[in-house]
């Protein structure tokens, strides 16, 4: 009986993961790591052939455009980084932007 369980378990936790990656292909986060001073924003797409450049904005609290970064994905990478140190920032809700072509994709975090 147990068995049955953690089979249909299993198989249910498996289909579950396939629907999310099928509907997540283009993912933005960051995470905030107050340990080591550092804000790590990551974009994760669906691998190419070929290279494409992508334009990431941090923007902070106070609406401004903080920075702006032009950066290439190399052919066949699944993902890229950019980072900062909490040092320094303004406090409060802070939105890091990602442009791919006609994708337009945001988060938030909160330096306090």
């Amino acid at each position: 009986m147990s068995r049955l369980i953690f089979i249909l378990l299993f198989i249910t936790t498996w289909t579950f993961c396939e629907v999310i990656d099928d509907n997540n292909k283009n993912i933005v986060d960051c995470l905030i790591l107050e340990d080591e001073n550092s804000i790590i924003c990551k974009y994760t797409h669906e691998r190419q052939e070929e290279e494409k450049e992508i334009v990431v904005q941090w923007i902070d609290p106070s609406g401004n455009l903080s920075r702006e970064r032009r950066l290439i994905i190399p052919s066949g990478h699944g993902s890229i980084y950019d980072f900062r140190y909490i040092e320094g920032r303004q406090k409060g809700l802070w939105q890091f932007k990602l442009l791919d072509n006609n994708i337009n994709i945001s988060t938030t975090f909160k330096i306090q």
